[in-house]
């Protein structure tokens, strides 16, 4: 039953969330403008005619529909104060799709439309199993420890998103400390600014004005930057129907599959993350719209899957309700179906609103901590380490394509023994599948501190069964970087240890039920 409340369409804190999803959104739709014909080949008049709008589309279509959830849940709580989920394209299967199948078959074929026939393909792959997954992400959720979920997202917080962004800071200087400390002092020192005026906003406005000063070393933009810029339109579905019928996909699966369970269970820690903040989202409908999301995008000629973003705690901690969300999918829409967008990215620089997106990252990361039982803080920590090795391995497979090397197969692992990185090795490994790792090291320290073995053990024999067949742990070095290495034991050491611990764990927990082990005092 509905309680009666008074329910804004929007409110101020929904201005300032909206300003930070804006450029969250942007950013993405930024780098796909850049990369895709740097390392695609793709024509900027298709990526601004066809590709953009298609997301944009894709983005619409999911805000509006988070927008209606958050309201219908405010309603029925009788709480104005909830904050609907984030939502946007996914950012590691943009990488992962230009990187891994787009960009690779550009290089191999010289045909831009066979790179980009592809990636609708590999979208549309990825959105089917994203909408077949929201029938069973439920019992995933119950069955997995909040820390374990919350850790994952806080690792790729660390990791993916902070240190890019204070990176970008750190940069530009200049231009890019004063909005950081507009934001710092409005969200962590929960300060009010004269005549109310929100801080996301204020920081891109500051940030952008001292990005065009004529003034060496803080100001670098350029009017010569806004040329006119052509679009091109594309008629997508027939291109996808095609490719799905041919053989050449069944070769990317294994970067699609992959990538579509990680956003799969992405999704699901999102969820789990605004239920730690008091929005209790139902499950199923939240990942199907998010599936029907990336399906959108394929059909209309967006290669980029969508997903539920990292985030939510930031956004409730800025205010923002419900508007916020359906608001960004208009503007997002309007910049892009009108040409705009390519304008937008030349006159806007992402150093502007870099402060916002890493103070959001902290904030998750703190939410890791505080919205789980202070005992299972270590399995919190746990579970960070992949994802931080993974954006180490990230930023060293970068540098090397940005230096001319891109050849992998020819580096040989062998030339790093007796140096510091004589554990790359163990790096790579540790890379390879690491939301999967993040998840599986934090249950099983949670179990463990909980003394439930059975339940560590069981965790155990998951990263067993997945070492086995190469979704985690497993690699090969391509001409592009390292890539997945799927089949039987192909990684047996990894494999092996697994299965000792799984076993050892077990024992344990047999032991424990026979009296032979001794119970300690808690830490």
């Amino acid at each position: 039953m509905e309680k009666k409340i008074t329910l804004p369409y929007l409110t101020k804190g929904d201005l300032d969330g909206f300003f930070g999803l804006l450029v969250d959104n942007l950013m993405q739709l930024m780098v796909i403008a850049v990369l895709c014909p740097q390392l695609c080949g793709i024509p900027l008049s298709v990526v601004t005619g066809t590709i953009l709008p298609a997301a944009a589309i894709s983005i619409l279509l999911g805000n509006l529909y988070y927008t209606h959830q958050a309201r219908k849940l405010a309603f029925r709580t009788g709480n104005p104060k909830v904050t609907a989920l984030p939502y946007g394209i996914n950012t590691v299967s943009l990488f992962a799709f230009v990187f891994f199948i787009m960009g690779p078959v550009y290089r191999a074929t010289g045909d831009w439309q066979q790179a980009y026939a592809l990636g609708l393909a590999a979208c549309f792959f990825s959105g089917a199993m994203e909408t077949a997954g929201a029938f069973v992400a439920e019992r995933i959720r119950k069955w997995t420890p909040r820390a374990a979920l919350l850790s994952t997202l806080s690792a790729i917080a660390i990791g993916f998103i902070s240190m890019d962004f204070i990176l970008r800071i750190y940069h530009r200087p200049g231009m890019a400390i004063l909005p950081l400390g507009i934001i710092l002092v409005q969200y962590f020192g929960r300060v009010s600014l004269p005549f109310r005026i929100p801080a996301g906003f204020l920081a891109i406005v500051v940030g952008t004005s001292l990005a065009w000063l004529p003034v060496e070393g803080i100001g670098f933009m350029d009017w010569d930057t806004t040329e006119e810029i052509e679009t091109e339109g594309i008629f997508a579905l027939p291109i996808l129907l095609n490719t799905l019928g041919s053989v050449e996909i069944w070769d990317y699966l294994s970067i699609i599959v992959p990538m579509a369970l990680f956003n799969i269970i992405g999704s699901l820690q999102n969820i789990e993350s605004a239920s730690a903040g008091g929005d209790e989202f139902d499950t199923k409908p939240s990942m199907l719209v998010n599936g029907i999301g990336s399906l959108a995008a394929s059909v209309c000629g967006s290669c980029f899957p969508t997903t539920i973003y990292i985030g939510h705690p930031g956004w409730k901690a800025l205010g923002a309700r419900q508007g916020y969300s359906s608001l960004n999918g208009i503007v997002i829409t309007l910049l892009c179906a009108f040409g705009v967008m390519g304008y937008v990215i030349r006159i806007i620089p992402i150093e502007a609103g870099a402060p916002i997106v890493f103070w959001i990252a902290i904030v998750i990361t703190a939410q890791a901590f505080q919205a789980t039982d202070r005992a299972h803080a270590p399995a919190v920590a746990m579970g960070l380490i992949p994802g931080i090795v993974a954006w180490g391995v990230f930023l060293v497979e970068q540098t090397l394509i940005a230096t001319g090397v891109f050849n992998f197969q020819n580096l040989g692992l062998e030339k790093f023994t007796g140096t510091g990185l004589a554990a790359i090795d163990g790096l790579i490994k540790l890379e390879r599948g690491f939301m999967f790792t993040c998840t599986i090291w934090a249950a099983i320290s949670v179990y463990i501190i909980d003394r439930n073995f059975q339940k560590a053990g069981t965790w155990a024999l998951i990263a067993t069964l997945l070492s086995t067949f190469g979704f985690i742990h497993a690699y090969q070095l391509t001409s592009v970087g390292t890539a997945y290495h799927f089949g039987f034991l192909v990684s047996p050491a990894m494999t092996f240890g697994y299965f000792l611990l799984t076993a050892y764990l077990f024992f344990i927990g047999y032991a424990k039920e026979k009296g032979w082990v001794e119970e300690g005092e808690d830490i």
